[in-house]
């Protein structure tokens, strides 16, 4: 027999900076939440393609890391106990009978009595995988995103890529990891010249001319073998962990197929962040309209709105009370000792 799927009373789409600030925004309102990522880890296109750039459009902050900015984004969000769910795709969304709205996701089903889409430019997909007999190892030491540090302390470390992503990468896994090499196609890396010197003095190995051919391991990777494109030689390399950095594809395309409507610069929506579709709101980079400003900043603006707009879509009769002005101030109070009970010591 058939489960139902769970319910929630806001289901966000995209797990970046602006989703992150949208389920705060809900845990203020006492939303029962949901935030649905295709990537494997919080933080959106900030986790998977700059996590070690200063960011500096967040109020409060100078600058601030971006992996920093959604760490905190995450522990301001925890508190309220969102259902995350990683790793899933949303291919459909439609609204049922009962006027719920239902998203069909590549694991499983949900059902929302309202949502927000986050989904920045879009869902991030490499540009390119590995076959299928080296791909089953994705998840077992093959990574396409670079992870937490945590992930790399200790292992043997090969990084594929030759851009400044690449040199990046190679940097902030050094601080953790046992060793590092970075392999790349061509003769020399495109990154600038304080980013080498950076890169030559943490020690990092560079195997210019290489292609990354095989891996091998069977729970977990284990080695690497690399074609010497002057010699035509193989060379494997011990490893324990693999990080390909070849970019990203960054696609709206799945939402054309949900009635909505989506322009070449993004999806309309109205000065409450309103879709066309009922019940469905949208924030951040995603969205589109006259003066639109794309900003981390502005992102967190819309979010707040389309939360707001989202709760009055599903309870309207609680507009009084969110129209007072003293409503938000306890909220807030709750919110800062929420997150002092939850900082880490």
């Amino acid at each position: 027999m058939d489960t139902e799927p769970p319910l929630f009373d806001i289901v966000i789409i995209g797990g970046g900076p602006t989703g992150l600030f949208a389920a705060f925004c809900a845990g203020l309102r006492s939303m029962h939440t949901a935030i649905i990522d295709s990537l494997d880890v919080l933080g959106g296109q900030p986790s998977a393609l700059y996590p070690d750039k200063f960011i500096y459009d967040v109020g409060g902050h100078p600058a601030i890391l971006a992996r920093t900015l959604i760490s905190e984004l995450v522990r301001q969000t925890l508190p309220y106990a969102p259902t995350i769910i990683l790793g899933e795709t949303i291919g459909g969304l439609q609204r049922g009978d009962d006027g719920l709205i239902v998203l069909t996701g590549s694991r499983g089903r949900y059902r929302a009595r309202s949502a927000v889409i986050a989904a920045g430019g879009g869902a991030i997909e490499p540009h390119r995988r590995l076959p299928s007999e080296a791909g089953r190892l994705e998840g077992k030491g093959l990574e396409y995103i670079l992870m937490d540090m945590s992930y790399y302390r200790g292992r043997r470390t090969l990084i594929v890529g030759g851009g400044e992503a690449a040199v990046e990468a190679a940097l902030a896994v050094g601080r953790a990891a046992q060793a590092v090499t970075l392999a790349h196609r061509g003769d020399a890396l495109r990154a600038d010249p304080a980013t080498l010197d950076r890169l030559r003095e943490a020690g990092v190995e560079v195997r210019p001319g290489r292609q990354l051919v095989a891996l091998h391991g069977h729970t977990w990777v284990e080695s690497a073998v690399l074609l010497n494109l002057g010699t035509g030689c193989e060379e494997t390399l011990a490893v324990d962990a693999v990080l390909i950095c070849a970019g990203f594809t960054l696609t709206l395309a799945p939402m054309h197929e949900w009635g909505l409507c989506v322009e070449p610069d993004g999806i309309p929506v109205t000065s409450r962040m309103e879709t066309n579709l009922p019940g469905v709101f949208a924030a951040g980079d995603v969205v589109t309209y006259p003066g639109k400003l794309k900003l981390i900043a502005t992102g967190f603006a819309e979010a707040a709105v389309a939360v707001h707009h989202a709760k009055m879509f599903i309870d309207p009769a609680g507009q009084a009370d969110l129209d007072r002005s003293t409503w938000l101030v306890p909220r807030l109070r709750e919110a800062a000792r929420r997150n002092a009970s939850h900082r880490e010591p």
